[in-house]
């Protein structure tokens, strides 16, 4: 009644299914407060608080925003305070940005005002494929390690 079928599915070479990609956005509202691990394969947006660790596509920390953990993400925008490591392609801190914790990133924009405390550390070569790279004491371990589906 309420629901939407598609009558078109896109298949591959090989006549096998193409697996959609969810989309749309999450937002954590400014009264919310997370305690827990958030995993997602769309973006993300946080203007409440989240006490665990993110692992996303895209994550946009607002300005009152406050992520207390490990971030793990493609692309991620801070304009809010984290405490914690954050990992991902693209970084970028705001002007209004309070970081605490090290960054390893492929590209880091830092803005005039923001404020870091930690290291800022390159990484290179990351999966194309979401694979993750596994990281201990500041040495990349593993990389190119596939999450699994069940």
């Amino acid at each position: 009644m309420f629901s939407k079928t598609s009558k078109t599915t896109q298949t591959t070479k090989s006549g096998n299914p193409v697996a959609e990609k969810k989309g749309g956005l999450s937002i954590i509202n400014a009264d919310l407060r997370v305690t827990g691990d958030l995993i997602s394969e769309s973006d993300v947006q946080v203007d409440g608080s989240v006490n665990g660790d993110i692992r996303t596509r895209t994550l946009t920390i607002g300005q009152h925003g406050e992520v207390r953990g490990e971030i793990v993400a493609d692309k991620i925008r801070i304009c809010g305070a984290v405490i914690g490591q954050v990992r991902a392609r693209d970084v970028s801190l705001s002007e209004t940005a309070r970081m605490i914790g090290d960054i390893l990133h492929e590209s880091l924009s830092i803005e005039p005002g923001a404020h870091i405390e930690g290291h800022c550390r390159r990484i290179e070569g990351v999966s194309e494929e979401g694979g993750l790279t596994v990281i201990q004491a500041g040495q990349v371990v593993a990389a190119n390690v596939k999450k699994e589906h069940k």
